[in-house]
């Protein structure tokens, strides 16, 4: 019996659900993933197909991830390859678009090759692994991103008093002057953070992880939305997520994590965040390795 992945339950709910949801998913026989666009920083959206630039770019690789990723596919080929082409699209229809305010994403998948099952990642989505015996870990590209995030969090809102003060995030010059300067940073050799967008270069610096299965196991593969239940809120530890998204399924974790946004926490004074809700994608898988 060859490895396979078997896709057991999967969610995706925007944060605001008057605005678009900026994440995308998608699987084939040999992969499952969540690609997480990175909220535009922007003066003006420049890609009008999806309701943001966010939406434009992890649509784009969604859709190239599932056509081109087989289990004998290099990612890191494709990944240039698909970032080369959104490049070429958006710069062409777009000329003098300002660094902090070009589209990218984070993304985890789960790539199924011939000598075994992988983790392969840029940013901040992770996925959560529950081995047959109960082991479990966590696995994602950037560990420490979570605790910078929330320590970036935790200072904007000293300076505003709340999550929604002032316009939120965006709207506080000097919160928008930060993350600007951040993101123009990224996808390159000054900052480190390599994510999925118009910077082909990013490729080169994928993360890739085997993941050595002991029997059949079972993962979440999702956007730093969901996975804030466990590194956040820490309402769970990864093999207890796990564990819960079997017998309960995804749906009701969601619910769980919108109550501590809107209702536990909305002003982020006790876990502290830019948004009060994200966008939020998870995908349960089950896997089985070749016998």
């Amino acid at each position: 019996m060859t490895s396979r992945i078997t896709i057991l339950d999967t969610i995706s709910d925007p944060g605001n659900p008057t605005k678009p949801n900026d994440d995308s998913f998608g699987y084939n026989d040999a992969c499952a993933f969540v690609i997480d666009g990175a909220t535009g920083l922007g003066d003006r959206q420049y890609m009008d197909e999806t309701g943001s630039d966010a939406a434009w770019i992890a649509r784009h690789f969604a859709r190239g991830f599932e056509k081109e990723i087989t289990s004998d596919s290099s990612v890191a080929d494709v990944a240039r390859s698909l970032s080369l082409a959104a490049r070429t699209e958006f710069l062409g229809r777009n000329e003098s678009v300002p660094r902090f305010a070009w589209p990218l994403s984070a993304f985890a998948m789960l790539h199924q090759r011939p000598d075994g099952f992988h983790f392969v990642g840029l940013g901040d989505s992770c996925l959560f692994l529950l081995q047959e015996d109960g082991a479990a870990a966590m696995h994602m590209a950037i560990p420490g991103a979570y605790q910078h995030e929330q320590n970036q969090a935790r200072k904007h809102i000293a300076r505003t008093g709340g999550i929604t003060r002032e316009g939120g995030a965006l709207g506080n010059s000097e919160t928008l002057g930060l993350l600007r300067q951040h993101r123009e940073q990224q996808n390159s050799p000054a900052s480190g953070v390599w994510t999925l967008g118009l910077v082909p270069e990013a490729a080169d610096h994928l993360v890739s992880e085997p993941l050595p299965i002991r029997g059949k196991a079972h993962a979440i593969i999702c956007s730093d939305g969901f996975s804030d239940l466990a590194v956040l809120y820490a309402t769970y530890d990864p093999a207890s997520l796990v564990r819960t998204a079997r017998t309960k399924g995804l749906r009701p974790m969601l619910d769980e994590l919108r109550r501590f946004e809107r209702e536990i926490d909305p002003e982020g004074l006790r876990y502290p965040r830019y948004k009060q809700s994200d966008d939020t994608t998870a995908l349960l898988v089950e896997l089985t390795p070749s016998a």
